[in-house]
């Protein structure tokens, strides 16, 4: 919108309004949008404002000839709030309640905007307001962490308002047992099955924040290659905490991840909300070059050997590709095996291409 803002002079001051001047936040503003009502008012008209530029708002100052500050004003220029959106809630042991929203329509009201989180029993109970709010990127975000009912609906809502108006979200009705989620498993492990090349085993430990509720866990688990950002994913995991992935690649690093939804809390038939994915871990099947048939095993001399050269070649390259202590782990020595097996077949084929 536009805004109008006059200066009236005192006639002990001496001045006339033509000599006068205006600044916004220190900046001259042209003489094109003064008027001078008579000699002693002057005004200044703002056409299609921006949002305030700082949180302490703008400052229109009017000066006389030489600078001194005659007057002025601190503006707030913004927009009123629009209704919030997109609220979701989640319980991570049926005991609190975390819930996320993202404010209506462009966001961002350019003026200081509260929000604010509140909730009550669908049928009885007085109406209670969260306190204790995210801030930074999380500043759209309230956390309950006590003195929940089970087994009753909750009624939940968000409450915008500023200086220019206020919104209401849509109330959200849930149930606590219905919104159960968990930290992703963890202790995800991935290792070979023996000397099966197409073969990998996945273990993992049940999210620790529901050992003392009555539920059963449902798994997932997605794996990729190395090279490929396409996730592939296995449903039918069912509530056991391992898995045999096989039809994989030989001789190829794999990522998996692994994720938990809890079902059948204090015997809810509805199932929870899916926790995150665990941080990928890596591991890589056996290479088919060593599983020929015909092959023999090495002499207890010569695997030794064998081991010590490994060795030798795997501590080498570790001090190329790993930082400090913790980069030390079975995950960083699969990938050197899958880095030995690359090398050795590039190097068979420019054998083969010299042999031709």
């Amino acid at each position: 919108s536009s805004l109008t803002a006059t200066c009236t002079l005192r006639p002990e001051l001496g001045l006339h309004a033509s000599t006068l001047y205006w600044t916004l936040n220190g900046m001259r503003l042209p003489s094109s949008t003064f008027s001078v009502a008579s000699s002693d008012v002057l005004s200044v008209t703002l056409h299609n404002l921006n949002g305030s530029q700082q949180q302490s708002g703008d400052n229109l100052v009017c000066h006389g000839a030489d600078g001194h500050i005659l007057g002025g004003s601190c503006l707030y220029v913004g927009m009123p709030p629009e209704k919030p959106v997109n609220l979701t809630c989640w319980s991570r042991n049926t005991k609190d309640l975390s819930c996320k929203w993202s404010p209506g329509g462009p966001g961002e009201t350019h003026i200081r905007t509260k929000y604010t989180l509140k909730y009550k029993l669908r049928w009885y109970g007085r109406e209670k307001e969260c306190e204790n709010y995210g801030s930074g990127k999380q500043r759209y975000s309230c956390y309950i962490p006590r003195n929940l009912a089970l087994f009753t609906p909750y009624e939940i809502w968000v409450e915008a308002t500023n200086q220019l108006g206020s919104a209401t979200s849509d109330i959200t009705t849930l149930d606590i047992l219905d919104v159960v989620t968990t930290d992703p498993p963890a202790n995800v492990q991935v290792g070979r099955v023996g000397d099966l090349d197409d073969q990998l085993t996945v273990r993992w430990a049940s999210p620790p924040e529901l050992k003392d509720i009555l539920f059963q866990a449902k798994y997932q688990i997605r794996y990729r290659l190395e090279d490929s950002t396409e996730w592939k994913v296995v449903d039918d995991v069912g509530n056991q905490t391992s898995c045999r992935l096989a039809g994989l690649q030989p001789g190829t690093v794999y990522f998996v991840q692994v994720r938990c939804n809890p079902v059948g809390i204090y015997g809810s038939r509805k199932a929870g909300i899916w926790s995150d994915w665990s941080h990928p871990t890596a591991a890589s099947t056996p290479s088919s070059e060593r599983l020929q048939s015909g092959s023999c095993d090495p002499k207890p001399g010569e695997q030794n050997s064998t081991l010590r050269r490994e060795l030798k070649q795997f501590f080498g390259w570790v001090r190329k590709h790993a930082y400090g202590c913790s980069g030390m782990s079975i995950k960083l020595y699969d990938q050197w095996r899958v880095w030995l097996q690359k090398s050795h077949r590039t190097r068979n084929q420019i054998l083969q291409d010299d042999n031709s």
